[in-house]
C-alpha cells in the first residue's frame, strides 16, 4: 500500500501542528504577477570609440549626464596632443621613406642598367687576358726568341763586317810604304765603328740573356696571373653583380612594405582623429552608461567619464537619446511570471511616488528562452497618462493577471498534499471524523491554489 508524503513526517512533528477548519465557498479568485521594469527610449545612438590604432582618449570635457543638448553641441572633447605630434612624427617619417624608395627605385634601375654592361665588359677582359696568353705561349714568345736570336745574330754580323773591313784597310794600306792622312782618318773611322759593334754586341748579348731568361718568363707569369685574375673577377662579379641586383630589388620592395604599412598606420591613425570630437546628432538627452538589451549598464564603464578622466575604447559608455524616441518599458520577469505571461497580456504600471497614476501597459515581446540569470526578457508598450513625463531609466513596477474567475473554490496550498493519487486535501465529515480526497488543483496565487473538482462549497477541510 503506498503512502502519502504527508504520513512520512514524524508522529511527534505532526501531533505537534495546530490543525485549523476551513469551510468552502465560492469566490472571485485571479492570479496576479508583480515585477520591475524601466523606462527606456526606444532608439538611442550608442556612443563608443572604435579606433583602428589609439587607445588613450583623455576627457577635456563632457556634457552632463542627463543633460539636453541641441544637434551639433560637443558631447565630448579629448586631449589631442599627443595623436597630433604623432600624426605629424608618422607624416614625416612617410614623407622621408617615399623619398628612400624613390631613390632605391632610382639605384634598382641603374642596376638593371649597369649590371649587364659590368658583366659584358668584365667577361670581355676575361677572354682577352685568356687569349693574349695563349697566343703568348703559342706564338708571340717563340717569335721573340727568334727575333732575339736574329738581333744578336745580326750584331754579331756586323761586328765581323766591320772587322773584315779594318782588315782589308791594314793589308791594303801596308802595300804603301808611308801611310796617308786620308788613309790614317778612313782606318781610325774603321777601328772606331768596330768598336762600336763589339760594343754593341756586347750590348745585344746582354738584351738578348735577359729576354730569355727574364722578360719573356716574367711576360708569361704576368699573362698568366692577368688571365687568372680577370678569370676570378668573371666568376665573383658573375655572382656578385646579380646578387646585388637581387637585394636592391628586396631592399626597394622591403620600402614599399614598410611604406604602405606605415601609410595604412597613418590613415589609421587619421581616421582616429576623428573621434576626438563627439558631437550630437540631433536635439536630445545625454546620458552616462549603456543602455542595451534593455538594461541601462554605468557602473565602471563611467567611473573616468569625467575631465582629466579617460574614456574606454571598444565598450559602449555613453547614449545619446534623440527627443523624438518614444519610451517602451522593458522588464525581466521571472521563470514563473514569463511562463504565465503572453505576448498581448496587458496590465498597469506605475511609477514610484506617483502610485496613483495608472500606466496602461501591454506587453509586445517575450523571450522563449532564459537569460543567464533566469530572466526573461520582456518589452512593453505603455500609454503615458498627460500628467506622467518619465525619464529614460526611471523605475516602474508592473502588475498584470494571467488568469480570473468569478467564483471558484480556493484553498491554502499547505493543505494540499501530493500522493499516489495525486493530489489529496483532508475533508471533515458530518460525524466530526476526516477523511482525504483525492482534487484537481488549478491555478496558484500566492499561497492559495484554486480547486477545479472533488470537493463542494459548503464543505470544511483541515488546513494544517
Amino acid at each position: 500500500m503506498k503512502t502519502s508524503l504527508k504520513y512520512l513526517v514524524p508522529a511527534l512533528i505532526v501531533a505537534n501542528v495546530q490543525a485549523a477548519e476551513l469551510t468552502l465557498e465560492a469566490k472571485p479568485f485571479s492570479v496576479s504577477h508583480t515585477f520591475d521594469a524601466t523606462a527606456l527610449p526606444q532608439d538611442v545612438v550608442r556612443i563608443r570609440l572604435d579606433p583602428e590604432a589609439w587607445s588613450t582618449f583623455e576627457i577635456i570635457s563632457i556634457s552632463g549626464h542627463g543633460s539636453q543638448v541641441k544637434k551639433g553641441e560637443p558631447l565630448l572633447i579629448f586631449d589631442t596632443a599627443d595623436i597630433d605630434r604623432k600624426i605629424s612624427d608618422m607624416r614625416e617619417a612617410v614623407a622621408s621613406e617615399t623619398l628612400a624608395l624613390a631613390q632605391a627605385e632610382l639605384d634598382l634601375s641603374t642596376l638593371e642598367t649597369t649590371i649587364p654592361e659590368q658583366l659584358a665588359r668584365i667577361k670581355r677582359g676575361a677572354g682577352i687576358g685568356a687569349e693574349e696568353l695563349e697566343y703568348f705561349t703559342k706564338t708571340r714568345r717563340k717569335a721573340a726568341e727568334e727575333s732575339a736570336q736574329q738581333n744578336l745574330k745580326r750584331q754579331q754580323q756586323v761586328l765581323a763586317s766591320f772587322q773584315e773591313e779594318l782588315k782589308q784597310l791594314l793589308q791594303m794600306y801596308e802595300a804603301d810604304d808611308i801611310t796617308e792622312d786620308t788613309e790614317e782618318i778612313i782606318l781610325q773611322k774603321q777601328r772606331d765603328s768596330v768598336e762600336y759593334a763589339e760594343y754593341a754586341l756586347r750590348m745585344e748579348k746582354l738584351d738578348h740573356t735577359r729576354r730569355l731568361e727574364v722578360e719573356l718568363p716574367r711576360e708569361e707569369v704576368l699573362l698568366t696571373e692577368k688571365r687568372d685574375d680577370t678569370a676570378l673577377q668573371l666568376e665573383k662579379a658573375s655572382n656578385d653583380l646579380p646578387r646585388s641586383l637581387e637585394v636592391k630589388k628586396l631592399e626597394v620592395a622591403g620600402l614599399k612594405t614598410s611604406l604602405a604599412r606605415n601609410k595604412e598606420a597613418l590613415a589609421d591613425i587619421e581616421k582616429d582623429r576623428t573621434l576626438f570630437e563627439i558631437k550630437a546628432p540631433a536635439d536630445g538627452i545625454f546620458y552616462h552608461g549603456s543602455i542595451e538589451d534593455g538594461k541601462w549598464t554605468t557602473g565602471d564603464l563611467i567611473k573616468g567619464l569625467e575631465p582629466k578622466g579617460s574614456a574606454p575604447v571598444s565598450k559602449d559608455f555613453a547614449t545619446f537619446i534623440p527627443n523624438t524616441t518614444n519610451l517602451v518599458v522593458h522588464a525581466f520577469p521571472q521563470q514563473a511570471d514569463a511562463a504565465a505571461l503572453s505576448i498581448g497580456a496587458e496590465g498597469v504600471a506605475t511609477l514610484s511616488g506617483r502610485e496613483h497614476l495608472p500606466i496602461p501597459v501591454k506587453i509586445t515581446s517575450l523571450s522563449q528562452a532564459p537569460n543567464p540569470d533566469g530572466t526573461y526578457s520582456a518589452t512593453l508598450t505603455a500609454t503615458w497618462p498627460e500628467k506622467v513625463t518619465p525619464v529614460p531609466g526611471q523605475a516602474l513596477e508592473v502588475r498584470m493577471l494571467s488568469y480570473a474567475a468569478e467564483k471558484t473554490l480556493v484553498v491554502p496550498v499547505k493543505a494540499l498534499d501530493f500522493g499516489a493519487n495525486g493530489w489529496t486535501i483532508e475533508v471533515k465529515l458530518a460525524d466530526g471524523k476526516t477523511e482525504r480526497r483525492t482534487v484537481t488543483r488549478g491555478r496558484n496565487s500566492g499561497e492559495t491554489s484554486e480547486i477545479t473538482s472533488g470537493l463542494e462549497a459548503g464543505q470544511v477541510v483541515i488546513v494544517p
